[in-house]
């Protein structure tokens, strides 16, 4: 029996592989919240569906800064929630896990896919099922080290990001070793927020990552 193997959905091109995940965000706060996001430099937008209606959230959101970036979902969990997201215009697909259905679903609508791994047999399954990048989840429990030494063994093209317990006061450590993509939740946004403060975080944000990448390439 032969087993056909997705092909990858890349990456997308983006000056910063920051992933704003905005977890708790309403519909009727959405456009205001990215729209400064957009503004301070993020190009990657994530609404975890155990937030309040994300559907009309990621529809909306599409609808206005689609082109601008790339936007969809967090915490999807089913090949069912994966073709809604791709329905209302999500082209990013995260996951806390690797679900080879999941990525084959997305790989179909031609989704970028963003699985979470914690263990290179993980993430060897992730990569052999097409998934476009790597969060390494929660990224607090491994730390740099965890992360760096399973770095030393994954294919050297490998797109890594960090998610969990990820700050711009830790960030730098990090890109030191070696990741270079990031998913920031709660240390970017919170439920309550208003948007001159998330875009006050995410300026530290920008500013961090800017900061380490240019530290790094000496």
């Amino acid at each position: 029996m032969t087993l056909t193997v997705p092909l990858t959905v890349p990456w997308p091109d983006v000056k910063r592989s920051l992933v704003a995940i905005l977890r708790g965000i309403r519909p009727n706060e959405a456009e205001i919240i990215v729209e400064g996001l957009i503004d301070c430099g993020f190009e990657l937008i994530e609404v975890p569906l155990n937030s309040p209606d994300p559907f009309v959230s990621i529809e909306r959101l599409c609808k206005r800064f689609g082109r601008h970036c790339l936007i969809g979902a967090g915490t999807v969990l089913t090949p069912t929630d994966c073709a809604h997201v791709a329905d209302v215009g999500g082209r990013l697909m995260v996951s806390p896990n690797v679900d080879p259905d999941v990525l084959k679903a997305a790989r179909a609508r031609r989704m970028v896919t963003m699985p979470g791994v914690f263990s290179p047999t993980e993430a060897f399954l992730a990569l052999r099922w097409g998934a476009s990048a790597l969060k390494y989840f929660p990224a607090s429990a491994l730390g740099p080290s965890g992360i760096a030494a399973q770095l030393a063994v994954l294919p050297k093209d490998t797109i890594v990001g960090a998610v969990g317990g990820v700050s711009d006061k830790n960030l730098a450590s990090y890109v030191a070793a070696g990741v270079r993509a990031f998913g920031l939740g709660s240390s970017l946004y919170r439920p309550g927020m208003t948007a001159a403060e998330v875009r006050e975080t995410a300026r530290a944000s920008v500013a961090a990552y800017d900061s380490a990448l240019r530290e790094a390439r000496g």
